[in-house]
């Protein structure tokens, strides 16, 4: 592998690199679907897959059915690289550790059950008492 001179980090990387390099997404295709989707913010601003990241930016990537997770850039690579390494190059903020923690434990601890029940299916005494109701609305008819 050829090394990188320092001109070319401080110059910055593209955004939709820099997530495939850290191992955020499979595919820079994957990457670039999601900054489309604005599920990615720099700095606080909706970013674009080609917008250049630099260390100390930060970044804030919304995944479906995941807390937020914000996260300040300590290296730029354009080399996908192995998973130890491609978490050096960035650092997850306290408040985002502290979502992700709270979201872990809420779905360990369940759903309530008696929330479960009320839109759910329905239990052995409630289909007993929709077939008897079935039952009988059918016997109105037939007379």
């Amino acid at each position: 592998m050829a090394e990188r001179s320092p001109a070319s980090e401080a110059s910055g990387v593209r955004l939709d690199k820099w997530l495939w390099a850290a191992r955020f997404f499979k595919t820079r295709s994957l990457a670039v679907e999601a900054i489309g989707k604005n599920r990615v913010d720099v700095n606080g601003q909706p970013a674009k897959a080609s917008r250049e990241v630099r260390p100390g930016d930060l970044v804030l990537l919304r995944e479906p059915g995941q807390p937020p997770r914000e996260l300040q850039i300590r290296a730029i690579s354009q080399v996908r690289g192995p998973a130890p390494v491609a978490q050096q190059l960035y650092e997850e903020t306290a408040s985002s550790l502290a979502a992700r923690e709270a979201a872990r434990e809420a779905r360990r601890q369940g759903i309530e059950p008696a929330q479960a029940i009320i839109h759910g299916r329905p239990t052995k005494r409630d289909r007993r008492q929709l077939t008897d109701w079935a039952r009988w609305s059918v016997s109105l008819d037939e007379e």
